[in-house]
């Protein structure tokens, strides 16, 4: 059976299993969070999950295995948590103001992100780079539909992406994991305003 074949095969087939997944998914989280990767170990994570230890290799393979998906997995959070208040922006530079927004209020609240996605660079490569690749490629497609509403400057592209992101990421690092005591909303609209001025709607 091939990899692929065989994660495949772990897949939960019931609401239980799916539920006791999800469980040793937000345990690694504390666990890899709290310890690193190579401090944290499975026994932690199924003590944390309250998981037999044969319950988590019915889903996972390996410690390797769960840090993979959970890499994948708070990838996913943040997608879900942002992509719908995004919708509900005014406008295409308003949409760039909502995401950081929301993604300070995601990272105060799962700031063991910041731990688990540079590890990741050296944990699991492939992992590490599809989780800003994805991440990118969604905003820029949003910019790309931004500017064909005329919200913003015709000639953005994915060094746009890739800029506003690597902001983003260092605004959630100092406002939303070492110190979270300023507003959210002040950094947001501070970090907007750059924004605008950059790829704004030429007058």
């Amino acid at each position: 059976m091939s990899e692929e074949a065989a994660r495949e095969d772990k897949t939960p087939r019931t609401a239980r299993g799916a539920r006791t997944r999800r469980a040793l998914l937000s345990a690694a989280g504390q666990e890899f969070g709290e310890k690193g990767f190579h401090e944290g170990s499975i026994s932690g994570i199924t003590r944390r999950a309250g998981c037999a230890l044969g319950s988590f290799y019915t889903y996972f393979d390996s410690k390797d295995d769960i840090f993979r998906a959970l890499v994948n997995d708070m990838s996913g959070q943040v997608r879900d948590y942002v992509s719908p208040r995004i919708a509900q922006a005014r406008d295409g530079i308003d949409a760039e103001r909502v995401g950081l927004l929301s993604f300070l209020e995601f990272a105060r609240t799962h700031k063991e992100i910041y731990r688990i996605i540079d590890e990741a660079e050296f944990v699991d490569q492939a992992a590490y780079r599809a989780h800003y690749e994805n991440t990118a490629s969604r905003m820029a497609a949003r910019l790309t539909k931004a500017a064909e509403k005329g919200d913003v400057r015709p000639d953005v592209e994915e060094v746009h992406a890739w800029a506003i992101m690597g902001m983003n990421v260092f605004l959630g690092l100092r406002y939303g994991v070492w110190d979270d005591s300023r507003p959210a909303e002040d950094i947001a609209a501070i970090a907007n305003a750059l924004v605008e001025k950059g790829i704004g709607r030429q007058s």
